[in-house]
């Protein structure tokens, strides 16, 4: 189970990666972003492919799709200078809690 979790987490990665370079593509004008973007996408479906046999897939959306937007929000803060409210980061936060309770509850009935 542990190494079916790695999987996810490395999706997350390439599909968190895929998403920062959205802007830095400049509407897919930039050959090289969009070529790695498009990769790393690719890369994170193939990866899903692999956790769904192991995990159910409304967890492992939950969970791919959860991680990935409170990832996104904060490399968002650190490398594009965009502003996240209290109430904002409170809902990341949120979203964390969230998944990691599907999570817990999830894993003792798979």
């Amino acid at each position: 189970m542990i190494k079916t979790y790695l999987i996810l987490i490395v999706a997350i990665f390439f599909e968190v990666g895929g998403t920062m370079l959205l802007p830095v593509s400049q509407n897919f004008t930039k050959i090289i972003p969009t070529t790695t973007l498009a990769v790393f996408y690719l890369l994170s479906f193939y990866l899903i492919t692999f956790v769904v046999d192991k995990i159910p897939i409304a967890i492992v959306y939950a969970t791919w799709s959860g991680l990935g937007v409170f990832t996104v929000a904060i490399l968002g803060y650190i490398f594009f200078k965009q502003s996240l409210s209290w109430q904002a980061v409170l809902g990341l936060f949120f979203i964390v809690f969230g998944v990691v309770l599907v999570n817990g509850f999830s894993v003792k009935t798979i």
